[in-house]
């Protein structure tokens, strides 16, 4: 026996007294209503409703039965409720790759998010190649670099900007540049791409002027972009990297930044997936997170 045969087009003629607008609610024909609810009484044994040619009114056992049927239909609402919303929540396996340099900027944020959503389990992979995401079962790439025309769907999460820094130390014995031509005799610490190449450095000659390369003397190149920030503390010389990678060392003046007027613009920090998996949930919750907290004024 279906306990909830009828209880619902009952419980709306009731509410409305009228089995036309009760049909209408439920976007069925009057006739359906009327047989759906002729149907419960023959179940219960009881008339349920007093029918008039000009109203619908209750009977006392109607009026128990509609006080116990309204609690059933809510209760059940709310039941389906908490299921379609617990499989709105983000749950199950989230893999996210991302490159060295944005470690330290993205992994607290992952952090938080299983800290938000315990029923996620982060796979975090990081590498400077761009990944094969289908192949490799990657949900989000997290890279750095203007975007190659590409199937996949790329939400833009940071702007840059390049920032030179050097340590009191050896500004005060090599002095401090003015220009980014007096680089020319600074032992410059250089990053090398995955390609093995060294990168160079980028400038606006005049404040306000288009961006460009400055062609520097290496001293030392590293292919580990936050090591640049340990080789600069330790006075080996001056290093370019990108404003997301300052840490402590900056805000407390072990690093120093200089030829701050000629900063050209870095490139964008973009959130990769495949067509359609911006949709999912724990996809969502992510790009959502860091679309907030990353943008000016988020969370530190």
């Amino acid at each position: 026996m279906d306990l909830f045969a009828g209880v619902v087009p009952f419980v709306h003629v009731a509410e409305e007294a009228s089995f036309r607008k009760a049909a209408a609610r439920l976007g069925v024909t009057t006739a359906a209503v009327s047989k759906a609810v002729r149907k419960l009484e023959e179940d219960v044994g009881v008339r349920l409703l007093e029918r008039t040619s000009r109203q619908v009114a209750l009977t006392p056992e109607g009026i128990e039965f509609l006080e116990r049927a309204r609690e059933a239909v809510a209760q059940v609402r709310a039941a389906r409720e908490t299921v379609a919303r617990a499989q709105r929540a983000p749950r199950g396996p989230l893999t996210v790759s991302l490159t060295h340099i944005l470690a330290p900027v993205v992994l607290p944020r992952l952090a938080r998010l299983q800290a938000r959503y315990p029923q996620l389990t982060l796979h975090i992979r990081m590498d400077d190649r761009f990944s094969r995401m289908v192949d490799e079962h990657i949900d989000v790439a997290l890279r750095v670099g203007e975007l190659e025309d590409s199937s996949l769907v790329a939400r833009r999460l940071l702007s840059t900007r390049w920032v030179t820094l050097a340590s009191p130390a050896y500004l005060a014995r090599h002095g401090t540049p003015a220009h980014p031509d007096e680089l020319a005799r600074h032992p410059c610490l250089k990053f090398v791409d995955p390609r093995g190449m060294a990168r160079e450095w980028l400038f606006r000659r005049e404040p306000g002027g288009r961006p460009e390369t400055v062609r520097t003397r290496t001293g030392m190149d590293v292919n580990h972009g936050p090591a640049l920030l340990d080789l600069a503390e330790a006075g080996a010389g001056p290093c370019q990297v990108l404003d997301f990678m300052l840490d402590a060392r900056a805000r407390d003046g072990r690093l120093v930044e200089v030829l701050a007027a000629h900063s050209a613009e870095g490139p964008p920090v973009h959130a990769l997936c495949l067509p359609g998996w911006q949709s999912v949930p724990r996809v969502q919750a992510l790009l959502k997170l860091l679309s907030e907290e990353l943008r000016p004024g988020g969370r530190e």
